[in-house]
């Protein structure tokens, strides 16, 4: 059973780490809540090793902001529509159509400048010239913008009473950006002072728009794409569009987009339905329901990278029900044996 096992992690391992970028080698990734908050937050502050200038972002905006489909535009945050002959809503614009005139697209600070604390500048390489909340837009559309707070909307970008709504397919982007630049710059950048909605209760700076908007709204090649892009030009990335799931096992709430199948565990040698709930738990406990004629001889709990760290042989089920409790928060693996077979399947504590 153990060879069986220990097959089992090596190949849970190799299927993880092929999908997980080498950026994040030496990233604890088996951490949640505010301890990989902090573990992503140091590295992305660390491998921040080249700071841009605002003039440079000219010519990186031009790199990053390409729309896939067409290389000699680029995408306008907040844009919608290039058929109505209204400058302010278009989606796309030339690449080299740039300044600060009507009909032209600009750098728009996603993360507001006046709404940091403190407030950024661009004078110097700092928040205010990092690339990754700096987006192309509609010179008007940015204007209209301003620095109006983020907050719940449907549709097309626009204001929300005096709060603004990025759109549809924008409040993805922008929900990303601002965890980003939250720990990036944690105390200058705090997500509760840029846009509106309900603090989480294990970080108060953090609100559950953001969390919601990360789910509703998937990461797009463009991001994908414009994440690449900026690592070669600053040196880091954004996280959560690298896994959108980061996000989840940080804060909470529903489950986001998990581009590393980091909580998809296959089964092996098992044709048996074992239930696990609740997944992921908020509490440090979790039970695991077997079904009426199943035999359990050994219930043993693994970190994700392959330590023990319990066991239970002959477990004594209550109401064919056993309960693991007071786990620490973190990422772990079940390994069970249930009518000679070995079941195995992946936990979540936050």
């Amino acid at each position: 059973m153990k060879k069986i096992f220990g097959l089992f992690l090596f190949l849970l391992s190799v299927n993880l780490i092929a999908q997980i970028p080498s950026y994040y080698n030496g990233v604890n990734l088996t951490l949640t809540g505010m301890a990989l908050k902090s573990e992503l937050s140091q590295k992305i502050i660390n491998t921040h090793t080249n700071q841009l200038t605002y003039t440079n972002v000219w010519s990186v905006l031009q790199q990053t902001d390409l729309d896939p489909t067409n290389s000699s535009n680029v995408l306008l945050l907040y844009g919608y529509n290039d058929g109505d002959s209204n400058p302010i809503t278009d989606r796309t614009r030339s690449k080299n159509n740039n300044g600060g005139s009507t009909g032209q697209w600009n750098r728009e600070h996603t993360y507001a400048q006046s709404l940091a604390t403190p407030s950024m500048n661009t004078s110097s390489p700092n928040a205010g010239t990092d690339a990754h909340h700096l987006r192309s837009t509609d010179v008007q559309m940015n204007g209209n913008r301003g620095n109006r707070l983020f907050a719940s909307g449907s549709g097309n970008a626009g204001n929300v009473g005096s709060n603004w709504y990025p759109g549809d397919e924008w409040k993805g982007d922008v929900a990303r950006m601002m965890m980003y630049m939250y720990l990036r710059y944690p105390s200058q950048c705090k997500p509760n002072n840029v846009g509106i909605g309900s603090s989480v209760a294990i970080d108060p700076s953090m609100i559950t728009l953001f969390l919601q908007w990360n789910v509703d709204d998937t990461v797009s090649v463009y991001e994908t794409n414009r994440n690449v892009i900026l690592e070669g030009q600053q040196g880091n990335r954004n996280p959560f569009i690298d896994n959108p799931y980061l996000a989840t096992l940080i804060w909470g709430g529903q489950s986001a987009q998990d581009k590393w199948n980091m909580t998809n565990v296959p089964q092996y040698y098992t044709s048996n339905q074992i239930l696990v709930y609740p997944v992921p738990s908020n509490t440090g406990s979790v039970n695991i329901q077997y079904g009426d004629r199943d035999m359990v001889s050994l219930i043993s709990v693994y970190s994700i990278d392959g330590r023990q760290i319990s066991t239970v042989k002959n477990p004594k089920l209550k109401k064919n029900i056993y309960a693991l409790e007071e786990l620490p928060k973190g990422l772990y693996l079940i390994n069970m044996i249930v009518n000679q077979e070995t079941i195995t399947k992946k936990i979540v504590i936050h």
